[in-house]
């Protein structure tokens, strides 16, 4: 079990349901960097089931109204919050990574959390305890261990670089260009989270430093994109390929083992719903598992999990298809209306 945001979510959960838990994480602490996340009404309700609800709530802040945008400024589709709000009770929430782990981990008891402490014997893992859950991520060892290299990650057809900004901006969104994207969220006062995203071969490394290419391709485009370009020095900057898990898998259970968050449904980030998925995925599996039959819990997990998540992933894939588009843009910007007006999952 990593010690990211589904490990953590669901060393709760099977804490509170009588569970005795280990939570093995490779690096030596948690992240002190980190972007914003934005958490769904329903990862929301899930937070509140293990009681931390309110100070996920309390660590972030709701997301205001946004667009989508061309790179002239002109505008797409909106990002309508109040129609979250409306239908779920509340928005989404953004909250930085870093802070919502921060909030989890204090949930948990000292000498839960391993830190530096990676899984070498799978098979003894696997011999020596009732249930393994493996969060171990995108690149998850127990995933290829259990189902091969035929369900590994795919390349997504782009890269990206994140990063924050000193800046005050009052509503965040996205703007679609040519194979390329831009997206900014408030992260809190005079704070800033900032994505971008270019379609590239796979492990592109630009001609340019990476702050010169973005300048190039995004310097022209609206405003506040340049100045937070400017800020690029004093930000904390990764630069990474997107990828996703395909074929799907045929179960996200195997023996005492489950699977959760990227190391079960690996999936773009463009409907934004990576860690809310990993909290529903921890929280559910915390909840089957609580009349103590593991095998008949981790049959009811996979029911309850694996298809709703699988079809998010490829809707997601779809979202970065139509955003990454080259040709025929009125056709792009007309199904996005379209799909928007079903209303985001939440």
């Amino acid at each position: 079990m990593g010690g990211g945001i589904g490990g953590l979510t669901t060393a709760i959960g099977l804490r509170a349901a009588g569970w005795q838990v280990k939570v093995y994480e490779r690096s030596d602490t948690l992240p002190t960097a980190g972007t914003g996340l934005g958490i769904w009404p329903s990862a929301l309700r899930a937070l509140d089931g293990i009681g931390v609800g309110a100070a996920v709530r309390a660590a972030g802040l709701p997301q205001r109204n946004g667009a989508i945008r061309r790179p002239d400024g002109s505008r797409i589709v909106t990002l309508d919050m109040d129609k979250v709000r409306e239908r779920h009770g509340e928005p989404v929430h953004l909250v930085a990574r870093p802070a919502l782990l921060g909030v989890l981990s204090e949930a948990l008891p000292d000498g839960v959390v391993h830190f530096g402490h990676p899984v070498g014997d799978i098979a003894e893992l696997c011999r020596d305890n009732d249930v393994v859950v493996a969060a171990d991520g995108i690149g998850s060892r127990i995933r290829s261990a259990l189902f091969g290299d035929r369900h590994g990650l795919r390349y997504a057809g782009a890269t990206v670089w994140r990063g924050t900004a000193d800046l005050d901006i009052e509503s965040g969104g996205e703007t679609w260009g040519v194979g390329a994207r831009f997206g900014i969220t408030p992260q809190g006062p005079g704070r800033t989270n900032w994505y971008a995203v270019l379609t590239a071969p796979e492990d592109h490394r630009p001609a340019l430093d990476d702050p010169d290419e973005l300048r190039r391709v995004f310097g022209g485009w609206h405003d506040p994109i340049p100045a937070v370009l400017d800020r690029y020095a004093t930000s904390h900057v990764i630069r990474h390929d997107l990828h996703h898990l395909a074929p799907a898998l045929p179960s996200y259970t195997a023996g005492n083992v489950a699977l959760l968050g990227d190391a079960a449904h690996a999936m773009t980030p463009d409907l934004g719903q990576g860690a809310c998925q990993a909290i529903i995925d921890g929280v559910a599996l915390a909840r089957c598992l609580s009349g103590g039959d593991v095998a008949a819990g981790l049959r009811a997990y996979d029911r309850e999990r694996r298809r709703p998540t699988q079809r998010l992933a490829v809707a997601s894939l779809l979202v970065n298809h139509m955003s990454q588009a080259r040709r025929f843009l009125p056709l792009r910007d007309a199904a996005l209306r379209l799909a928007l007006s079903f209303g985001p999952p939440a």
